[in-house]
């Protein structure tokens, strides 16, 4: 039987309609709206008011929808949309000034946060993680209902150095496993994408001599198989026989999802394990204590732990342009963080719900958000 990701539960399509770009012009300072209780209360009693609108990485997309219709329905006067347009593309749409907040599954590079001034008011841009998933290495191969890679044969496939499914390296790590003599078929995403940087620095930190190109968001050659968006990918491998590639484990579908071979043991992917190497995991040095990254060991050995693992970013301002704006911004990244929705997309994307170590250093982060003076 194929390894399969299981979902917890499946949402409803995305209902909410609308919503509103938001532009951004320069200033400095500004003035505190609401404490942490009053932003949880603007979550969850109906007060929240206004439109925002976000974009950004498609990993988290089922997430998004849940978090953005269910916020809809505790505040009935507030609209909250999300685009899943890529990392890259959400983060650049919000230092051009047209998203509120953005979703990306990198956190922003310092030439980023330092661009950020214009969007955020003469303030900065920070991050705090809201989603935590396994990516899924998804394949389709006929007559092979069962995968086992370890991090070299996985960096010789994406480098283009294993070529045949029954090449002596993937034959290794299947013992007794009838491998076709047939093309390997590499399906990368086209678009630039925190999920490529994500599983590039998994193959750069965990077999470098193999994967030579580093970590990076947009894939370093061209040709081969690619589709747009995590959808794009998905279609793309579904869509052939002797296809490779990685996708956030929530849209893994029927495809098989193969085994990475972490220290001893072949190990899938699961919310637990995903929790666990974001867990042995340390916070990115050099950054504002608002600014919250995770610097994932993709060489963790841990038993149980799956360090092919995304965490998913909301970029936010501290300084939104007035106080509406960075209420309803404040509300909604409250609600977003909050006990209640981690468990809302742990059950719509089968997500690793955050730590609640993690949840009070976010909330402190939100707390910080202001309106232009």
């Amino acid at each position: 039987m194929n390894v399969r990701f299981s979902r917890l539960t499946a949402v409803a399509a995305l209902a909410l309609t609308g919503g509103l770009a938001l532009s951004a012009c320069g200033g400095s300072g500004g003035t505190a709206v609401g404490t942490a209780s009053a932003a949880s209360d603007a979550g969850g009693s109906g007060d929240a008011t206004g439109k925002i609108s976000g974009a950004g990485a498609s990993s988290a997309e089922a997430a998004q929808t849940a978090w953005t219709q269910n916020f809809g329905a505790l505040n009935a006067g507030a609209t909250v949309t999300y685009t899943a347009v890529g990392s890259g593309k959400g983060r650049e749409q919000f230092l051009n000034g047209g998203a509120a907040f953005a979703g990306s599954d990198d956190a922003m590079k310092p030439e980023e946060i330092q661009e950020s001034s214009t969007a955020c008011q003469g303030g900065t841009a920070f991050d705090v993680p809201i989603y935590i998933s396994p990516i899924a290495v998804v394949y389709k191969l006929d007559g092979v209902e069962d995968l086992q890679l370890s991090p070299a044969t996985l960096a010789g496939i994406f480098s283009g150095k294993i070529t045949t499914w029954n090449d002596p390296a993937i034959a290794a790590d299947n013992p007794g496993v009838s491998l076709p003599d047939k093309p390997v078929v590499p399906v990368h995403r086209s678009d630039k994408s925190g999920t490529t940087g994500n599983f590039t620095d998994y193959l750069a930190q965990t077999a470098g001599d193999v994967w030579t190109a580093g970590t990076i968001e947009e894939w370093p050659t061209d040709g081969g198989q690619s589709g747009d968006g995590t959808s794009g990918l998905i279609s793309t491998v579904q869509g052939g026989d002797g296809t490779i590639g990685y996708a956030d484990a929530s849209k893994a579908g029927n495809l098989g999802v193969a085994k990475l071979k972490i220290g001893d043991q072949y190990v899938a992917p699961s919310e637990e394990g995903a929790a666990a190497a974001v867990e042995n995991s340390p916070r990115a040095e050099g950054r504002a204590d608002t600014d919250i990254a995770i610097q994932i060991d993709r060489t963790q050995t841990e038993s149980g732990a799956y360090p092919l693992v995304l965490v998913s970013y909301m970029i936010l301002c501290d300084t939104y342009k007035d106080a509406g704006t960075a209420d309803l911004v404040k509300a909604y990244a409250t609600y977003v963080v909050s006990e209640q929705g981690q468990q809302q997309a742990a059950e719509a994307a089968g997500s690793a719900p955050l730590s609640e170590a993690l949840r009070t250093d976010a909330q402190a982060s939100i707390d910080t958000i202001k309106a232009k003076a």
